[in-house]
């Protein structure tokens, strides 16, 4: 399929205030907070990279310097770090930049919600297809997520979606998938409910935090249409492309945490710090220690 075109940008939205991790986020972004050794923002970066994403576009607030600072090169740090022969700390620290001409920043100067935060990126991303990653959902697996949507992209065209299967119960908090067909890897969509009552949900399949769209998606946003709680939703632009553009939904492989919530950071911190060789052993002793006192 050469009408096919590669998937080179990818956007980032970052305003969010973080109020359910107050007061740790009066001052720090909640994209700061770390997962384990690096930051939220980080793993998702590192996803995006892996991928082969060229440029990066942060849709921020107020209050979000931080953001941008943690990606600019750090010559004083990189300097002390070279002095006292500590190697491997600087290649983290190396590996966290962004090279010049690779970060684009942009303001959503009120929250209106995730479509409104993309179309913020509207003349950055420009008329070609673009990923979208949100850094409250991180997905642990060596083949990074957005990497695996790639390659379903590149078979199939048009746009895609990383989808789960949800508790029945919790569909009034997601957007959900109307399926058309279904293999057991990808599904072809028919529909896109934002957030449904469970009794009227069409599936129990949903969306988390990972686009591959097509430039067109903002023909619909430019309309600045409200949905479901009086946002701007992305789920109800995508819904539009319907029967215009090929639409698949990608269950991926790997763990998914849900970082936007307590339980689901502290989660994270824990299988990322199981999974980490120098302390994975101690942190497994750790929570195997804590276990037993509610034995």
């Amino acid at each position: 399929m050469n009408d096919i075109r590669p998937i080179r940008k990818a956007v980032f939205p970052v305003a969010g205030l973080g109020t359910r991790f107050l007061p740790a986020t009066k001052v720090m972004p909640k994209e700061m907070l770390p997962i384990n050794d690096r930051p939220l923002i980080q793993h998702v970066f590192e996803e995006a990279r892996e991928a082969g994403i060229e440029e990066f576009i942060f849709v921020t607030g107020r209050y979000k310097e931080m953001l941008e600072e943690h990606f600019d090169f750090q010559p004083e740090l990189e300097q002390t770090l070279e002095a006292r022969g500590k190697t491997d700390m600087l290649q983290k620290v190396r590996d966290s930049e962004i090279p010049a001409g690779r970060l684009f920043l942009t303001r959503q100067p009120r929250p209106l919600g995730l479509g409104h935060a993309v179309w913020c990126a509207k003349k950055l991303v420009g008329d070609e297809p673009f990923a979208v990653l949100l850094p409250d959902d991180i997905i642990q697996n060596p083949t990074g997520c957005l990497q695996q949507m790639i390659e379903t992209y590149n078979e199939k065209g048009g746009n895609v979606v990383a989808v789960k299967n949800i508790a029945r119960e919790d569909t009034g908090k997601y957007g959900i998938l109307d399926i058309d067909k279904d293999d057991g890897h990808t599904v072809s969509v028919k529909g896109l409910v934002e957030k449904p009552e469970p009794a009227k949900a069409p599936s129990t399949l949903s969306i988390i935090g990972r686009y591959i769209l097509q430039p067109e998606v903002f023909e619909y946003l430019d309309a600045f249409e409200t949905g479901a709680g009086n946002e701007i939703q992305l789920t109800d632009a995508m819904a539009r492309l319907l029967g215009r553009q090929q639409f698949h939904g990608l269950r991926f492989d790997g763990n998914h945490f849900d970082c936007g919530s307590r339980l689901g950071f502290i989660e994270a911190n824990i299988a990322y710090g199981l999974a980490d060789l120098d302390i994975g052993a101690d942190v497994e002793k750790i929570v195997r220690g804590h276990a037993g006192n509610f034995e």
